[in-house]
């Protein structure tokens, strides 16, 4: 058998694991399998590559691979789940400057035979790396700023942005053509991509921190198609069909992500275009005198004659690394024949699955996760709900108020149950800036304090009682 055949039917092989391995990702039962199979799927297409192409030395790439190797334990170790949407932003962006560079390396390697004959195929490929591929860099690394606290997590608007934004998208169109039209400069190129780099600051920096995980599934989304893209250049099938994969499944969770915000996927493109920007200060009165403080003991009489709890996570349970304390009172809970369920939306935290991933890690049964579409209509028949840190996504002003900044987003009804207990360290705002009525409504009780001590002093009180 040629060489040529062996090495298409490993990428035919790499491709299948690639999309059964999707598939199973789908299912906690089947997540690890899946996951397993995506990266035996890889390691044949990496194989099957070293062999297909023309290396220089292999002694630089082993050198390469030790070191990702290394970084890549070191991380799978110390990082942990509160920072894994930084960790998602930062792989996006490293994806796309990959792009950018193995781009321009074949443009390159190109550049004497397009002095005769110029192959569009292969510069279109080219120079949509560069636009795609420095969007996705600088854009990602944008958003790790803001989810980790380096750059204001509130949206940065300013007269003319939008303008600029449209100049500068302008101007990467320009060169992308004039790229096409006079491949042999190769200045041209990195021009393009140094101007992508701008235009990617320029679509998420007015992007504010209640969007980014619509924020993040859509940069995943620019990394694979910049890979594809990239594919196209190289003449790499497996590399087309895996960026392909990626980039497909990252446009429909975004579509998905929007649907769940409400908001306009043409907003996210275009980082806030046609958005007007709008905050709703607090004038120091709306809580006044209208909270009800409780404590843990308070609340273990309430669970101590319960019959249905429903725990809604947040990000701030995912901050307190609360996981397992509410797991644990989940099967006390259970154990005393209470019926225990967790509510959860789909853009609870800073990603995609967020909220699944942190209860899964801590071995609740994945039964017991109901999706906000399955739960809403329950609520008005719950005893109590418990909120761990969740904001936003439990805020009846995205149902009362148009001008807010969550204005018709769905979110969790949990108003609507008997009493709600929402564990909070303070009565700030979540990340969309805006009080919450819950919060002072007659049936909300307020259990100040981080979400990991206070669970476990509501464990404490009830094996008390």
């Amino acid at each position: 058998m040629e060489l040529i055949s062996i090495l298409n039917l490993a990428y035919l092989v790499a491709s299948i694991l690639f999309i059964v391995g999707i598939k199973q990702l789908a299912h906690p039962k089947t997540a690890t399998r899946g996951n397993l199979l995506g990266a035996l799927g890889m390691l044949i297409a990496v194989v099957a590559t070293l062999f297909d192409r023309e290396i220089l030395s292999y002694e630089w790439i082993a050198v390469g691979v030790l070191i990702g190797s290394v970084i890549g334990i070191i991380l799978a170790i110390k990082i942990q789940m509160t920072a894994m949407p930084q960790l998602v932003a930062v792989l996006n962006g490293f994806g796309g400057i990959a792009s950018v560079f193995v781009a321009g390396a074949a443009l390159q390697l190109s550049i004497p035979k397009y002095a005769t004959t110029v192959n569009y195929q292969e510069i279109v490929s080219i120079v949509f790396s560069a636009i795609v591929g420095g969007i996705t860099f600088s854009g990602s690394f944008i958003a790790f700023g803001k989810l980790q606290g380096f750059i204001t997590e509130k949206a940065v608007r300013y007269p003319g942005d939008q303008l600029v934004k449209i100049l500068v998208g302008l101007a990467a169109v320009g060169l992308g053509v004039y790229g096409c039209l006079e491949p042999t400069d190769e200045s041209i190129y990195w021009i393009l991509s140094g101007v992508s780099l701008l235009l990617g600051i320029f679509l998420v920096i007015p992007i504010g921190g209640a969007d980014m995980p619509v924020v993040i599934s859509l940069l995943n989304s620019y990394s694979g198609i910049a890979a594809s893209a990239t594919g196209f250049v190289l003449n790499n099938n497996v590399l087309i069909i895996s960026g392909s994969l990626v980039g497909a499944s990252g446009i429909i969770l975004t579509q998905i992500m929007c649907k769940a915000m409400n908001r306009s996927l043409t907003n996210v493109l275009f980082g806030g275009f046609g958005a007007v920007a709008t905050e709703m200060k607090d004038d120091g009165d709306f809580y006044s005198g209208k909270v009800k403080s409780t404590s843990a003991e308070e609340v273990a009489m309430l669970l101590d004659v319960a019959r249905s709890v429903v725990i809604v996570p947040g990000y701030g349970m995912a901050v307190a690394q609360a996981q397992h304390t509410v797991r644990d009172l989940y099967q006390l809970l259970t154990a005393r024949g209470i019926d225990v369920t967790f509510a959860i939306h789909p853009v609870a935290g800073r990603m995609p699955g967020h909220m699944n991933v942190l209860l899964a890690e801590a071995d609740i049964p994945y039964d017991r996760l109901k999706e906000m579409d399955e739960i809403n209509s329950t609520f008005e028949n719950v005893d109590v709900v418990i909120v761990n840190g969740a904001n936003d996504v439990t805020n009846p002003l995205a149902k009362t108020d148009p001008k807010s900044p969550i204005a018709g987003m769905p979110i969790l009804d949990v108003g609507n149950a008997k009493t709600v207990v929402v564990i909070k360290r303070s009565l700030s705002p979540g990340f969309a800036g805006v009080p919450n009525p819950l919060f002072i409504a007659d049936n909300c009780l307020m259990l100040f304090g981080d979400g990991k001590k206070a669970t476990q002093e509501m464990i404490a009180a009830l094996k008390e009682s």
